[in-house]
């Protein structure tokens, strides 16, 4: 359960998306230009959101917790917990950009909207596997398939004996596609919640 804590609630506050509106399904497509690309990559990696909310939220927690227990309940072992948050995202980051590119895949979320909830919530739920290329049509996503295992089990390089095995990078891979899914989640609902609280306050 603590698991799913640490892993789950930081993507509510994604380093992959901040709370700015996500480009439309139902805006004409425009693949993304390298400019774009090298945007995405940054943001999602070294970002405000990144670097100030999902990545304290991370390394705190891990430290609240001990987890890895090898770091220690201390400020260096919160230090450390933050830097190997970092250095997974910017490994997973830069494989998708890198092997999207070559693949033709658009690594943005594309927000569905309207009325009809039902739809809204399975395509948020396929999401985390699917991207759109650049003949504009959705199709299944190989660069974050091999971003999102690749980033775990890489790290296992340099991660802490505890957390340097199979099932640990298995775990962290299950965790990343769940993280991806709430933080698809998040961009999609998020104008809906801005909207219904502006209309509050509009009101007399």
């Amino acid at each position: 359960m603590l698991r799913f804590a640490l892993f789950l609630c930081p993507a509510l506050i994604s380093a992959q998306y901040t709370i700015s509106r996500p480009p439309s399904l139902n805006d004409p497509y425009q693949y993304i230009s390298p400019a774009g690309r090298a945007n995405w990559f940054y943001s999602t990696t070294v970002g405000p959101v990144s670097l100030l909310i999902a990545g304290p939220w991370s390394a705190g927690w891990g430290t609240l917790t001990n987890s890895p227990e090898e770091y220690g309940r201390t400020w260096r072992g919160f230090g450390q917990r933050y830097g190997m948050r970092l250095t997974g995202v910017s490994v997973g980051n830069a494989l998708e950009v890198t092997t999207g590119a070559i693949w033709k895949e658009d690594p943005r979320y594309f927000r569905m909207g309207g009325t009809d909830y039902k739809k809204r919530v399975t395509y948020i739920l396929k999401s985390p596997f699917f991207s759109k290329y650049r003949d504009g049509q959705t199709r299944f996503s190989y660069a974050r398939l091999v971003a999102t295992p690749g980033n775990n089990f890489l790290s296992n390089l340099w991660r802490v004996e505890s957390e340097a095995n199979v099932s640990s990078a298995l775990s962290r891979t299950a965790f990343g596609y769940l993280g991806r899914l709430t933080a698809h989640g998040f961009s999609e609902f998020w104008p809906d919640i801005q909207q219904l609280v502006f209309k509050k306050k509009q009101k007399p």
